[in-house]
């Protein structure tokens, strides 16, 4: 299709040349709250606000922001018709008196109003604890007029351009002209466009995401996609809602969080293409060069994101020849515009004439900002973005609450590289008709894996075929069983049915309340169905955990609250018995926290409770409801070796950070931050952990099963000995400070592999696939399993391959041995067995050493 590039430029040189130069603080710096989902169906908003609420404290109050694309027409008071041809343009009043002026002025003479109504919004806006009053909005449904639409073309020279993105650039340029009017041209603020999209709205306000919810009356609202934003922008008038995200492109609405070191040199690329910011932050020039790439230039969407975020070094080495050609012109082109420091955009995109909406999640190269992204298919789809897994999962969990097509858990989880030359580090989630498909930069499928996920939980659960032998053993319940009985469970789950594991799950719940050894040894084995993976024949592992998750939580709930009377070795406490906290008496040994209502941090959080407890005398915690709760395990100080914490459901960042002696298992994904200035103690994780993992640890024994995002122990020192059994997105132990392993220094051992989706091991295609391993590192090792040589010298940046020698081998070995015992992951036939062949060590590992 012939593109009119030049004349979509041109058309906008009188537009900007009265416009002010750049303004805004170059110092400012942010830190935000993202999420979003796109769904097969169309939801309610509701479904956002436990996610926002979640988020509260990335956010201060003085910005928050909901988007939404893909709307229901009988919701807006229009047709099907009008929905999707017309553009929905929304005017925020800042001063409701201006309202007839703006109309006069901007839409009137050259729109045809198709549909004109005030969004409903709540009384009194200080009944949410709101300090601002949100601007009123007018919504109006809008189409150029055909005169107006014919002369713009003439006077830019579009008369052979499609008649859509005539009026497309015509509707972006009068609402330029509206915001230089009554916003950007004037001491007092006025009006300004909030969206002028077609099938997607944005509204935003001083405050939080949640309140914006709660003002204008969105809890009910459906669509397809929805994205939300924590905080105020950087760069910009951060006390005004006109500054709060998500900002608006033409059909795009996009929320940031992170920071642009080359804020004003990308200001001044859109300048050289006559565009121009009026709100003066960082997240509009990102849209507005999302827009210019996308709609100007006429780029497809991997073309746009190779704009965004170059492909460099390593990963542009290994692109195809044929990409590397355009890649390079690409970049030629626009990496003065691209992004520089920590960014993460989602996107929320509406596209009528295919009948498509997106959502988009992008991360910088260097992936300075976390981010999570998770998909769920079953009879409807879903897919999502977040900064926190923990906003994911809440989510998951209110949609389940109202609509039993969804379930808690989604299938998949990952996060991105950027920059990556396998997957891009970008990720568009598309609602196409009543399908979701989700696929990468390079338009790759991300697909869930195989399995049912339906069963009635109205039908009473069965017993499987051979249950006695399972009942015989599960009444024989002893501390040297539980292994056996799980392997005799998973040699015979292949053939069940949700039916018959709810039996199984219903006799152990049973058994649980009989005595203080069957509930430790249930808790044992549930813990060993829910940690390891394993085949789940016909059934979707997502819903078999957590069907295995609803069993753990209905024998926690079962234990007696502190202040209750009756003997038990195990008490609970939740937000409403806090007070009643006190020490053991005889007999009782562990003390399990519902941490569900306690807030994310503060004087009154979860964490703080633990460390009181621990100072009355309780040594062995269980904590579950976690809903994005940080700082778990946090405090305890040195001589804590005799404390043990089990921890279920979505933990939130910095658990295990500057443990001193203590034993945290994670039933589950970690999140960002974990382990931070850890000094002793023993860390396992039964899942994925975030950004930072063991940011300047000193010490301790941490085993993690899956992978690690960006800058895992950068700055370690002491005597950290570490098991990855997945692999590191980049940065793995820059600036690594821990002596000579072999002299009681510190390590990593990265293992390189992943479970397929039925439970077996094999190798990832690149044990590590960054560019910066072990980069200036000056003490400690690498050990990787590398059995075909994939890493090469250029990935080391400081670090050198060295002999793996026996001493080395026995030093890793005992770890090596702990992780089978907590993984499963067997030494034998996982690790030392290449393609069938059992090898020796030092055919499989290699040793990275600092450069000498």
């Amino acid at each position: 299709m012939k593109h009119f590039t030049k004349q979509l430029i041109a058309s906008k040189r009188k537009l900007v040349a009265d416009a002010s130069r750049l303004g805004g603080n170059p110092e400012a710096e942010g830190g935000c709250g993202v999420v979003g989902f796109a769904a097969s169906v169309p939801v309610g908003g509701r479904n956002i606000f436990e996610a926002s609420i979640q988020m509260h404290n990335r956010g201060n109050g003085k910005g928050g922001g909901i988007a939404a694309a893909g709307l229901v027409f009988e919701q807006v008071g229009v047709d099907a018709d009008t929905l999707q041809n017309d553009y929905i343009l929304q005017i925020a009043l800042l001063k409701p008196e201006v309202e007839q002026a703006v109309e006069d002025g901007f839409i009137s003479p050259d729109l045809r109003i198709d549909y004109r109504g005030k969004i409903k919004t709540l009384a009194d806006y200080r009944a949410i604890g709101l300090e601002v009053r949100p601007p009123d909005v007018m919504r109006y449904f809008v189409r150029v007029k055909e005169a107006a639409l014919a002369r713009f073309a003439e006077e830019n020279g579009l008369t052979d351009a499609p008649p859509r993105l005539v009026e497309d650039e015509f509707i972006y340029q009068n609402s330029f002209k509206l915001n230089q009017r009554f916003y950007a041209s004037l001491g007092e603020k006025q009006a300004f466009v909030m969206s002028h999209a077609r099938n997607l709205v944005i509204f935003k306000i001083v405050g939080y995401a949640e309140q914006v919810m709660q003002y204008y009356g969105l809890a009910d609202m459906q669509a397809y996609v929805w994205i939300g934003h924590q905080r105020y922008p950087t760069k910009g008038r951060v006390w005004h809602p006109a500054g709060a995200h998500p900002f608006i492109g033409l059909n795009e609405a996009l929320v940031h969080n992170g920071d642009f070191a080359n804020y004003f040199s990308i200001v001044e690329y859109l300048r050289q293409h006559n565009v121009v910011s009026q709100f003066l932050t960082d997240t509009e020039v990102s849209v507005l060069t999302f827009d210019l790439l996308n709609r100007t230039f006429g780029y497809p969407l991997e073309y746009v994101i190779e704009a965004l975020a170059p492909t460099t070094e390593l990963d542009f080495d290994r692109l195809p020849d044929e990409k590397k050609k355009i890649y390079r012109a690409v970049q030629s082109s626009h990496i003065h515009g691209s992004p520089d420091g920590p960014w993460f955009f989602i996107i929320a995109r509406s596209n009528p004439d295919q009948d498509t909406y997106q959502l988009i999640g992008i991360t910088d190269t260097a992936m300075l900002r976390p981010q999570v992204f998770a998909l769920q298919a079953g009879d409807v789809s879903i897919g999502l973005i977040a900064s926190e897994k923990q906003a994911i999962d809440a989510t998951l969990q209110t949609l389940a609450r109202e609509d039993s097509r969804f379930w808690p858990i989604a299938d998949r989880y990952w996060n991105a590289r950027g920059g990556s030359h396998t997957d891009g580090g970008a990720f568009a989630f598309t609602v196409s008709g009543s399908k979701l498909s989700c696929a990468d930069k390079f338009g790759q499928a991300i697909t869930c894996p195989p399995g049912d996920w339906r069963f009635d939980r109205s039908v009473e659960p069965e017993a499987p075929e051979g249950y006695p032998e399972i009942v015989a053993k599960i009444e024989a319940a002893a501390d040297g069983t539980v292994s056996e009985v799980f392997n005799l469970i998973v040699s015979r789950i292949t053939g069940w049915e949700f039916s018959h594991l709810r039996w199984l799950t219903g006799k152990l719940v049973d058994l649980a309340g009989r005595d203080a050894a069957s509930f430790a040894w249930v808790m044992a084995l549930l813990c060993l169905l829910n940690d390891r993976r394993y085949d789940c024949g016909r059934m979707r592992r997502s819903m078999v955990v957590q069907l295995v998750r609803e069993a753990i939580e209905a024998i926690l709930n079962a234990v007696p609250l502190i202040c209750e009377n009756g003997r038990s070795h195990v008490r609970r406490v939740d937000w409403q018995t806090r007070a009643a906290l006190r020490a053991p008496k005889v007999n009782e040994t562990t003390l399990v926290i519902y941490a569900h209502d306690f807030p994310p941090e503060g004087d009154e959080c979860d964490a703080r409770l633990l460390v009181s407890a621990r100072e009355l005398g309780w040594k062995k915690f269980i904590v579950y409801g976690l809903k994005g709760q940080r700082f778990t395990g946090c405090g305890f100080g040195p001589g804590s070796d005799e404390v043990r914490l089990d921890i279920f459901g979505s933990s939130g960042d910095y658990l295990a950070s500057g443990i001193d002696g203590m034993e945290i298992q994670v039933h589950g994904n970690g999140q960002d931050q974990l382990g931070q200035i850890m000094k002793r103690g023993k860390l396992v994780v039964y899942g994925d952990v975030g950004q930072a993992f063991m940011y300047g640890a000193k010490g301790g024994e941490v085993y993690v099963l899956g992978n690690a995002a960006g800058r895992p122990l950068i700055n370690a020192v002491g005597k950290p000995r570490v098991v990855i059994n997945g692999t590191c997105l980049d940065f793995l132990a820059e600036s690594f400070m821990a002596g000579d392993p072999l002299n009681g220094g510190g390590f990593v051992v990265l293992n390189g592999v992943r479970f397929d989706d039925r439970g077996n091991v094999e190798a990832l295609e690149n044990p590590y696939p960054g560019a910066n391993l072990f980069s200036l590192a000056s003490g400690g090792a690498i050990y990787v399993r590398d059995p075909d040589h994939k890493l090469v010298p250029d990935q080391l940046n400081g670090g050198e391959f060295a002999e793996l020698t026996d001493d080395d081998w026995h030093l890793i070995l005992p770890y090596l041995e702990a992780n089978e015992k907590y993984f499963g992951i067997s030494i034998e036939h996982d690790l030392l067995t290449v393609a069938g062949v059992r090898k020796s060590p030092q055919t499989v590992y290699r040793k990275i050493q600092p450069r000498r």
